[in-house]
């Protein structure tokens, strides 16, 4: 069944937030430029979002949807990793495709991060969607065949996130494969070290 109007008005609005704090930041973020940048009618984002708090909200819920989506995606595209090797592969594919073909979404992410610190109920959202997204991983983890534990898992995750601001956050001419390659291999081994490795 296709999604239904209401829900496709939802994340067309959500998405055009996204690119707004990407390009203006925070104080950028209004639901007159939401609207403008949707192409949509003066009024609508705030007719879908009430306040400027649910429209922060509703992009960082977007951010991880879409992020969870396509992490699923490129789990079922790859093999089953054998090894700590084949994670790291698997990582920094991840981690080039997020910072070349989705850089704006993660530069609102950590717009949104920022703004967490002065905003409780906005810190209180993303540390739910930081829990289910904690949860989400370990999943793909077994369906994977991984070992790695959930204490393994979360460190991964901040890991990954630290090397994605990394890349986000240069020139965009200079991240390349290698480069996230090598910040991949660091997050595996860190992560893993005091376990002992994925095998």
């Amino acid at each position: 069944m296709p999604p239904q109007p209401n829900l496709e008005r939802r994340r067309a609005l959500a998405d055009a937030a996204i690119e707004v704090l990407a390009r203006s930041g925070v104080h950028g973020l209004s639901h007159r430029t939401v609207d403008e940048r949707a192409g949509l009618p003066p009024g609508t984002a705030s007719n879908y979002f009430r306040s400027r708090d649910a429209l922060l909200e509703a992009a960082a819920r977007r951010i991880v949807e879409l992020h969870e989506t396509e992490m699923r995606a490129a789990n079922a595209r790859s093999p089953v990793p054998a090894d700590a090797g084949d994670l790291v592969e698997l990582i920094a594919l991840s981690l080039y495709g997020s910072a070349t073909g989705h850089r704006d979404r993660y530069l609102a992410i950590y717009e949104l991060s920022l703004e967490a610190t002065r905003r409780p109920a906005l810190q209180e959202t993303l540390d739910r969607i930081g829990r289910a997204t904690l949860d989400v991983t370990v999943d793909q983890h077994r369906a994977l065949g991984l070992p790695t534990s959930r204490e393994q898992v979360q460190t991964l995750i901040t890991l990954f996130g630290g090397a994605l601001f990394t890349l986000v956050t240069r020139p965009p001419a200079e991240v390349s494969l290698e480069a996230a390659r090598t910040l991949a291999r660091a997050a595996v081994t860190g992560a893993l070290s005091e376990a002992g490795g994925t095998g």
